[in-house]
C-alpha cells in the first residue's frame, strides 16, 4: 500500500509530505483548492507524461517521491528482483524529477529507471480511477485480468502461457526452416558438388607435409646420387688427381705415427684416441653412403604422381580460398554441413510433428482456462449488476463477452478475448464501456467492479477521483459504504465532494489554497475528529457552519462508523 508521498515544487505546492494509512482515505476541499494534487503527483511518480509547466513558479525543478509497502505484493517483489532494483524491509520508493530545461529522470529504490519501468511497476501498486482517465477499466487486458482473478485461474493461466511459449518457439523454428527450403536446396546442390570433388581428391589430414617431403627427395635424387659417389671417392681415394686422395688411408697413417711415437705427451695421447674414433666413424659413414648408392632406384613415375597430386591439392585450396594445409579441415566442414542439410526434409517433418503435439497440448490447457472463464463470467456479471442497482443505475446491466480469437489464433492468454460490456438502459444493446457509459456512470461501474473484485485483486491501493459526480442523497451514501468496504480489504484514496462519502473515511485530508500578493500555495492537512466534523458540516451547509449542520455531520459520521 501507499505509505507516504513527498512533493516539492509541483504546481502550487512548494513542499508537502503526506503519510497514508490502510483503509479509506478521503480528500475534500473547495473547488480549485488542489484536491487532485495527490492524484496528479502519484501519476507523475508512476511515469505519466508531463511537461515543465508543472514546475512551480521560480523553481528550477520539481521532485516527487512515493513510498509503498510491497510486503504483500509478491508480483512487485519478483519484478524488482528481475530488474535488479534492490529493496529494504519490503519498502519501495518511486521518484521522479523534472528540470526547467525539460530533463526528466526516474528512480526506483535509488536506481535510475525508465518511464516505462515506472509505469510497469506502478500498475502493480496503484490503480487510478478518474473522470478523465480510467487507467485500467477501458483496457480489455484489465477485463481479462479481473475475470481471471475472480475465477482464481492463476495456475491454469500460467500453464497456458508456458505451453504457448513452447509452441511459439517451435513454430518459429519450423517457419524459418520451411521458408529457407529453396535456399537450402540450392546450398545443398552446391555442397554436393564440392564434397564429391573433394571426395575424389581425398586429402589426408597430415598428407601435405609428407607429399612435399617425398617430392623434394625425388626431385633432387640424381644430384644426391652424384654427390654420394663423390663423397665415397674422397673416402676411398678414388677421386681424380695425381695420386688421388684417401681419407681413410690418411687417418691410418696418422694413427701409425702416433702409435709408434715414444714419450708422447698427454695431449697427443688424447689426439690419438680422437683420430682412432674418427677412423671408425669414417668407415661407418662410407658404408652408409655405399648403401644409399646400392639401394638407389630412380622413380620418375612416382615423381610425376607427386607433381600431379600437389598441383590438385593447391588448385582446390585456391578454389575454396583456404591454405593448402587447411584443405582437409574444409573438406570435413563441408561434409558436416551437407549431412545436416541432407536431413533437412526429415528435420522439417520431425519439427512439424513436434509443433502439432505442442499445439494440442496448448489447446488442452487453453480449453480448461476457457471453461473457468465461462463459469466465472456469469457469476461476476451478476455480482456487479447487484452493486449497480444500489448505485442508482437500476436499468444498467454489465455482461462479460468471451469472444473466440479469429481463426482460433493462439495467444499467451488463451483462445478468447474478454470484454466487459454495459447496457446503460433497458432495451439498449450492450456496448464497450468507453462508448456507452458517461464519465459518472463509468466511475460507478468501476466502483461496482472493484468492490466485487477486491478480494481477488493483486493491486492493493485504489485511487478514486470524484467517483460520486452526478449522484447524491442515498446513492452517495451507498458509494461511501462501498468505498469503505474496499478500504477494509486494502487501501482506498478518494477525492470527493459528497459529505456522505467523506463521512465513511478512516482518514481525512483537507485541501486548501492560500492566495497572497506573491502567489498561491496549496496545502493538504490531516484533520482530527473535531476538524473533520466541521469540514463535513461545511460540505453539508456551505461556508456558514451552524450548530444544526454540525449536528448533522456528527450524526453522519456516527452512522458511518457504526456500519
Amino acid at each position: 500500500m501507499l505509505l507516504s508521498l513527498s512533493v516539492n515544487n509541483f504546481t502550487l505546492v512548494e513542499h508537502l509530505d503526506v503519510d497514508f494509512s490502510a483503509g479509506m482515505t478521503v480528500i475534500t476541499g473547495e473547488t480549485g483548492a488542489g484536491k487532485s494534487l495527490v492524484l496528479d503527483a502519484l501519476g507523475m511518480a508512476l511515469g505519466d507524461r508531463t511537461d515543465t509547466d508543472r514546475i512551480r513558479h521560480n523553481a528550477e525543478r520539481l521532485d516527487i517521491s512515493a513510498c509503498f509497502d510491497i510486503g504483500e505484493i509478491p508480483r512487485a517483489q519478483g519484478w524488482l528482483q528481475e530488474q535488479d532494483f534492490g529493496q529494504d524491509n519490503h519498502e519501495c520508493i518511486l521518484r521522479r524529477t523534472i528540470t526547467r530545461e525539460g530533463r526528466s529522470r526516474g528512480y526506483i529504490n535509488g536506481g535510475a529507471a525508465t518511464m516505462q519501468q515506472l509505469r510497469t511497476l506502478g500498475e502493480m501498486l496503484l490503480d487510478i480511477h478518474s473522470q478523465l482517465e480510467h487507467q485500467s477499466l477501458l483496457r480489455k487486458a484489465t477485463h481479462r485480468q479481473l475475470l481471471d482473478n475472480f475465477a482464481e485461474a492463476a495456475t491454469p493461466l500460467e500453464t497456458v502461457q508456458t505451453r504457448f511459449r513452447d509452441w511459439r518457439a517451435a513454430s518459429s523454428k519450423l517457419t524459418a526452416l520451411t521458408s529457407r527450403s529453396d535456399e537450402l536446396a540450392a546450398r545443398q546442390e552446391l555442397l554436393t558438388f564440392q564434397v564429391e570433388e573433394l571426395d575424389q581428391l581425398g586429402p589426408g589430414e597430415q598428407e601435405l607435409p609428407e607429399l612435399e617431403a617425398e617430392h623434394r627427395l625425388l626431385a633432387n635424387a640424381e644430384g644426391v646420387l652424384q654427390d654420394s659417389h663423390a663423397i665415397l671417392a674422397l673416402c676411398r681415394g678414388e677421386s681424380e688427381g695425381e695420386a688421388g686422395f684417401n681419407l681413410q688411408q690418411g687417418i691410418n697413417q696418422v694413427l701409425h705415427l702416433l702409435s709408434d711415437m715414444s714419450g708422447k705427451p698427454r695431449a697427443l695421447e688424447d689426439a690419438e684416441k680422437i683420430f682412432r674414433s674418427i677412423g671408425i666413424d669414417l668407415d661407418e659413414a662410407s658404408r652408409e653412403v655405399q648403401h644409399h648408392i646400392d639401394s638407389f632406384e630412380a622413380d620418375p613415375e612416382r615423381l610425376q604422381f607427386l607433381d600431379d597430386r600437389l598441383g590438385a591439392v593447391h588448385q582446390l585450396a585456391r578454389k575454396h580460398r583456404v591454405p593448402a594445409a587447411d584443405l582437409y579441415t574444409r573438406h570435413q566442414e563441408l561434409k558436416a554441413e551437407l549431412e545436416s542439410l541432407t536431413g533437412g526434409s526429415d528435420n522439417i517433418e520431425t519439427l512439424a510433428a513436434e509443433v502439432e503435439t505442442l499445439a494440442e497440448s496448448y489447446r488442452e490447457a487453453a480449453r480448461k482456462l476457457s471453461q473457468l472463464r465461462q463459469q466465472a463470467a456469469t457469476a461476476f456479471a451478476s455480482a456487479v449488476n447487484g452493486q449497480l442497482q444500489q448505485l442508482s443505475m437500476k436499468g444498467a446491466a454489465l455482461s462479460v463477452a468471451l469472444t473466440d480469437n479469429p481463426d482460433g489464433q493462439f495467444t499467451a492468454h488463451g483462445l478468447e478475448s474478454v470484454e466487459f460490456l454495459i447496457s446503460a438502459n433497458p432495451g439498449q444493446p450492450p456496448g464497450a464501456l468507453g462508448k456507452i457509459a458517461s464519465g459518472g456512470e463509468l466511475s460507478r461501474v468501476s466502483l461496482a467492479i472493484q468492490v466485487i473484485a477486491a478480494r481477488h485483486s493483486a493491486i492493493p491501493t485504489l485511487l478514486f477521483d470524484e467517483v460520486d459526480v452526478g449522484i447524491g442523497g442515498a446513492t452517495a451514501g451507498v458509494v461511501g459504504r462501498l468505498l469503505k468496504q474496499l478500504g477494509d480489504q486494502g487501501q482506498v484514496i478518494c477525492i470527493t465532494h459528497q459529505p456522505q462519502v467523506a463521512s465513511c473515511g478512516h482518514q481525512h485530508f483537507l485541501a486548501e489554497k492560500q492566495t497572497t500578493a506573491d502567489g498561491a500555495e496549496s496545502s493538504l492537512t490531516q484533520l482530527d475528529d473535531s476538524q473533520r466534523m466541521d469540514e463535513i458540516a461545511r460540505m453539508l451547509g456551505g461556508a456558514k457552519i451552524t450548530e444544526k449542520t454540525r449536528e448533522h455531520a456528527r450524526e453522519m459520521i456516527s452512522l458511518a462508523v457504526a456500519e
